[in-house]
């Protein structure tokens, strides 16, 4: 014996909701961007006595969602003409974001401001958010103890593909951004990334920001003054910084 669930549930000659059904496909080709909400609302002004829970079950069951439109990424535009070579303290700062939780589940978001040469982390930033103005506060602090540097390295994200951190650097730091999905070309600040949550963020749990900002300073300090670094011939990031006469 065949099963009645061989056929279409709206090909049925006994499910009530055939003619509804019809009506929900032809409203969509008609409407192919209006969702249940729109179509439950004139489904009633049209004369259909079908609840709000109802239609939208048809409406799921017919596959008319209507697909969500992709924002695109915007791109930031890159100022410095050439990428100098991290060849001397301050020539590049490489930025990137990292992402935890506190134990009630709010978040936390750290960035990471490297110096390619010296390998040092600059700054501390732990925050709930980081909007650009507030990276541009820090960076700007960082700057008022060791100047600026020539490039600013960094992805596509919003805090920095955006007219305020365009406007911030003006003349004054170029600003590179590697192309989207190639995040290779920003390898200094994502290994950093790497071990600060190997060795920090995945053997700790923040019970508040205020814990997690001295939890991270704590690895930052002892990353920066007691991590050898056999790049830097397993000298400290620190020490070698202080060791730089290529200022």
């Amino acid at each position: 014996m065949q099963r009645n669930a061989a056929h279409p549930r709206d090909q049925r000659p006994t499910d009530p909701d055939r003619a509804l059904r019809g009506w929900l496909r032809d409203y969509a080709k008609t409407h192919p961007r209006w969702g249940y909400r729109r179509a439950y609302h004139d489904a009633r002004g049209e004369g259909w006595h079908v609840n709000h829970k109802k239609l939208q079950r048809l409406w799921r069951d017919e596959g008319l969602r209507v697909p969500q439109l992709r924002r695109r990424k915007r791109l930031g535009v890159t100022t410095a003409p050439t990428l100098p070579a991290a060849d001397a303290p301050n020539r590049v700062w490489a930025v990137d974001f990292s992402f935890d939780v506190t134990t009630d589940g709010r978040p936390v978001k750290i960035a990471s401001i490297v110096d390619e040469r010296t390998r040092e982390c600059l700054g501390g930033l732990v925050a709930r958010s980081i909007t650009a103005d507030i990276l541009i506060n820090e960076l700007d602090r960082i700057a008022g103890q060791r100047g600026y540097p020539q490039v600013l390295r960094s992805d596509n994200g919003p805090e920095l593909a955006c007219v305020a951190m365009a406007d911030w650097a003006g003349e004054r730091v170029g600003l590179a951004f590697i192309p989207p999905g190639q995040p290779w070309r920003n390898g200094y600040v994502e290994s950093f990334n790497a071990r600060l949550r190997d060795e920090c963020l995945n053997i700790n749990l923040f019970w508040s920001l205020t814990q997690a900002r001295v939890v991270i300073s704590d690895w930052k300090d002892e990353y920066n003054h007691h991590r050898r670094h056999s790049a830097l011939a397993y000298q400290t990031p620190a020490g070698y910084a202080a060791a730089c006469t290529h200022r």
